[in-house]
């Protein structure tokens, strides 16, 4: 019974447990699964949704969010303090989407569609457990626990306003790495909203996070050191922590989705795109079977060359800045756009494999099978 008291037996019973982007953007979708009925549980003590900025190049199927988009930059940087490489893609550019503009949208196509959107303290008082129930079909998009010592991608950022002109808001800063790197893989994000305003990230990739301090002192150094930007307005902050590389469900019973279902791209912690790519295949499923199916949007080679990848980062992390500079140089902008999106052929696989230098890759795949195996026999034993 939906909470009006009415019959909702007609279509398939979904039950989504969250209401962060991935279940809001399955439920936004519900007009596409007219064999279907969803309701979304908002979890009892979930903490309130913090306002950021999700990037994402542009591509088919994701129009609604390039409309709703704050920004966005045909051009980005990437720097070290020896060189730097811009690239360009005027038929994928890079956005950058409000949290709130995003959700706001989904819960407004949800209700339109009939969703029933639930607190799980009044589940029980609607007639609608969150535990597993027979003839239900449940989703779970709560974050999975993250073991001890995995790689992360964790950062502050600011929205600033320079007192004067000194920002390009023509190309984005997608990684700058003139920025110390004694705590990991270092790097400035940074987008330029306006010749003044700016969302400016520092962001690491390494098991273990930095105090608070760190991360605005990189920021206020960094600004000061290439914008000449010594004083500055705080217009918004935020801060994340995500986790790199393949995690266990939340619930080994209950199906995931988005990050519970395996969506962040362990190499770049990209979410956002991942997660509609696997919503629309999800879409796709059920509608040659009837029934919704949630896998994996990456690629078995994608997530084995990220774990080399995440290897070299984590025991040589040196050696990042000459890396990423020679992808970007070694690509044009849409083929740095396909291989991120999880789009490369093997023949672009092939051109980012001879970009990059040798020894750090052989030492980080023998690492890895290496480790690899120690587990092995550790369970065994």
């Amino acid at each position: 019974m939906s909470p009006d008291g009415t019959s909702r037996s007609q279509g398939r019973q979904v039950q989504i447990l969250g209401d962060g982007c991935a279940a809001l953007s399955l439920a936004a979708r519900a007009a596409e699964l007219p064999d279907h009925e969803i309701t979304l549980v908002r979890p009892a003590g979930a903490p309130a949704a913090a306002e950021h900025i999700w990037g994402f190049w542009g591509g088919a199927g994701l129009e609604a969010a390039t409309r709703l988009a704050r920004a966005s930059w045909a051009s980005w940087v990437i720097a070290t303090e020896t060189d730097k490489v811009v690239m360009t893609s005027t038929a994928r550019p890079y956005f950058a989407l409000r949290r709130s503009d995003w959700t706001t949208y989904c819960r407004g196509r949800a209700a339109a569609a009939g969703v029933v959107m639930l607190d799980e303290t009044l589940a029980t008082g609607a007639g609608i457990e969150p535990a597993i129930q027979p003839g239900i079909q449940q989703f779970d998009s709560r974050p999975p626990p993250v073991p001890q010592g995995m790689m992360l991608q964790h950062f502050i950022g600011l929205e600033v306003r320079a007192p004067t002109p000194v920002f390009d808001p023509q190309t984005a800063i997608l990684m700058d790495f003139r920025v110390d790197q004694s705590h990991g893989m270092h790097f400035v994000y940074l987008l330029p909203f306006s010749p003044t305003e700016a969302l400016v990230e520092s962001t690491l990739f390494s098991p273990e996070t930095l105090a608070e301090e760190d991360y605005l002192a990189a920021i206020r150094d960094y600004l000061a050191r290439h914008y000449g930007v010594s004083e500055f307005e705080t217009l918004h902050r935020e801060r994340g922590v995500i986790p790199l590389g393949q995690l266990k469900r939340r619930d080994p019973a209950i199906e995931g989705i988005g990050g519970n279902g395996g969506a962040i791209r362990p190499s770049s912690g990209y979410a956002f795109i991942f997660i509609q790519r696997q919503i629309d295949n999800a879409i796709r499923e059920a509608g040659a079977t009837g029934r919704l199916a949630v896998t994996s949007p990456h690629k078995g080679i994608d997530l084995a060359m990220d774990a080399v990848l995440l290897t070299v980062l984590r025991h040589w992390p040196e050696t990042a800045p000459e890396l990423f500079l020679r992808m970007g140089k070694a690509l044009t902008g849409d083929e740095f756009v396909r291989f991120l999106n999880g789009e490369a052929d093997w023949g672009l696989r092939l051109k980012v494999v001879m970009a990059m230098p040798k020894l750090p890759f052989l030492r980080g795949a023998l690492r890895l099978v290496t480790n690899g195996r120690q587990a092995k026999h550790a369970r065994a034993a």
